[in-house]
């Protein structure tokens, strides 16, 4: 007899925090971007923008939590865990530095720049439902190894390697919050009192911070700053507000769309994740919902992207249902509405919520080894490299804007691996799948399937999906690319794909046949 499904379960405490923690980072590092780099004005950001990319969690976490609600009744399961939805990271950055802090100071005029930026995530959210419907035939596809190790890749270099930089900012904190969370949800060692471990992490970590903070025991001149709660109603309705800023936005949408195309792909990725950990749902389905999700975002004026997010199977460790996706929904969205969400971060150390991040990072990679066949392994290794190039690209960035120089300030080896580092980081989640699926099939000691990957890659490569040499990862026509590297590239792989194909083609040739002699 099928049970009935449960929509919370203690676990979902966990699990909430670990995604609730994700998203409101995400608002902050937006927020933080454009009033402190850009100078945009505070009403614009936190209530106009914010709410409404708070508005596309709510609405995409809400139908995450009732498509595991009708697979929980359809399988009779009650261990069903809801995908985590929330806004994508690495377009939080691109579109801040590439798209709405410039347009800020090209025009002067904020409310303009919030059009525009309307506009563009509208139609990043149109492009992502018109290709989900291609989600399923990639799905099946792209071998395993490359669908688990594009984002196991991204789960160890950067949702667990950059925040484990925070440990060390604050190692007391970090250390013990680390501790707990990894004996309790790595180990399943039992807490006192049943308590959650990344509750008791994120608890003790915030403790010993605010008690280092009190005998000045921090390290540097570090020390906790309390900032006031205040209420304030802004509710993100739907608008029309975006139409004026639309001729503008499609100016910006070669830097945009691969944004877009790098979250459907994740989302064929862990959609893919979840299967392997119980939970199958349809590929399709979880796109859908991830580009109106980003439409929602746009038209209620938000200015980031939603997406699927990698965690699934950590969350499904922790215990996690249905719950800790309707409870982020809601604080997400009640705090884009009520501005709660700052004061919030203000509160948390980031050296005691980081170890959440890196036990979900982990989780991931785990996975990806363990729910690959052996064989394989080599090609999830060979994927995670385009994911070391943007992790090292993002750290060149963020040296050279603290010394406030520019790659045009570089010259020699220097410059040139700098070069070589942007294109292999640019796309890099589209890199990381098709090199996988290409040497997965290698592997398999079937080149002629390889090649055909690797004739994707050339086509890829020609129009700045993959190995853009341009800093912001745009496209560009491939009638003039910017550099000559890129027609390079493209012949760099087809030889490949004619090498692998012809080799494929001796594999295939007839045997020769009985008593003939090869002349050598």
């Amino acid at each position: 007899m099928p049970h009935k499904p449960r929509l919370f379960a203690v676990g979902d405490i966990n699990a909430f925090f670990g995604l609730m923690l994700d998203n409101v980072s995400g608002l902050v590092i937006m927020a933080a971007i454009l009033t402190g780099a850009f100078g945009m004005p505070r009403e614009i950001v936190l209530y106009r923008m914010l709410p409404g990319s708070a508005m596309g969690v709510l609405v995409g976490d809400l139908l995450y939590s009732w498509m595991a609600w009708r697979l929980a009744r359809r399988t009779g399961r009650t261990d069903v865990t809801a995908m985590p939805l929330g806004l994508d990271t690495p377009s939080t950055f691109g579109l801040a530095f590439g798209v709405i802090g410039p347009c800020y100071l090209a025009s002067k005029d904020a409310y303009f720049t919030w059009q525009v930026a309307m506009g563009v995530i509208i139609l990043m959210g149109v492009f992502k439902i018109a290709v989900s419907f291609c989600g399923p035939a990639l799905r099946r596809a792209v071998p395993r190894a490359a669908l688990l190790g594009s984002i196991a890749a991204v789960a160890l270099l950067l949702i667990a390697y950059l925040p484990f930089l925070k440990l060390f900012a604050s190692p007391v904190v970090g250390f013990l919050s680390l501790g707990i969370v990894f004996i309790s949800l790595l180990a399943r060692f039992r807490l006192p009192l049943g308590m959650p471990g990344a509750l008791a992490g994120m608890l003790c970590g915030t403790v010993a911070y605010y008690l280092l903070s009190a005998f000045d025991l921090l390290p540097g001149a570090g020390h906790a700053v309390f900032r006031p709660f205040e209420v304030s109603l802004h509710l993100p309705l739907p608008t029309l507000e975006f139409v004026p800023g639309l001729t503008k936005a499609l100016a910006y949408l070669p830097l945009a769309i691969p944004f877009a195309l790098a979250t459907v792909v994740g989302g064929v990725d862990v959609t893919e994740s979840a299967a392997v950990a119980g939970d199958d749902y349809n590929t399709r389905d979880v796109l859908l919902v991830e580009g109106f999700a980003t439409l929602v975002a746009g038209i209620c004026g938000g200015v980031i992207q939603s997406c699927p997010y990698i965690g699934h199977p950590a969350y499904k460790e922790m215990g996690g249902r249905s719950g800790y996706t309707i409870a982020t929904a809601l604080f997400i969205g009640l705090g884009g509405m009520l501005g709660y969400l700052s004061f919030f971060v203000n509160l948390l150390p980031e050296a005691a919520v980081a170890p959440i991040l890196i036990f979900i990072g982990i989780e991931i990679t785990a996975q990806a080894f363990e729910a690959t066949p052996h064989k394989h392994y080599r090609a999830i290794a060979i994927s995670f490299v385009p994911a070391i190039a943007c992790l090292v690209s993002i750290q060149f960035g963020q040296m050279l804007g603290g010394l406030g120089k520019s790659s045009a300030d570089l010259s020699g080896e220097l410059l040139a691996t700098y070069n070589a580092t942007t294109l292999l980081g640019n796309g890099f989640i589209v890199t990381s799948l098709l090199w996988g699926a290409a040497f997965s099939h290698v592997l398999d000691h079937r080149p002629g399937r390889a090649a055909l990957y690797l004739l994707i890659c050339a086509l890829f490569s020609l129009c700045g999906v993959i190995h853009s040499p341009l800093p912001s990862g745009a496209l560009f026509s491939p009638l003039s690319p910017p550099t000559p590297i890129v027609w390079h590239l493209a012949a760099g792989y087809a030889v490949m794909a004619l090498a692998f194909a012809l080799l494929e083609r001796g594999r295939r040739s007839p045997p020769l046949p009985s008593g003939e002699v090869v002349a050598q």
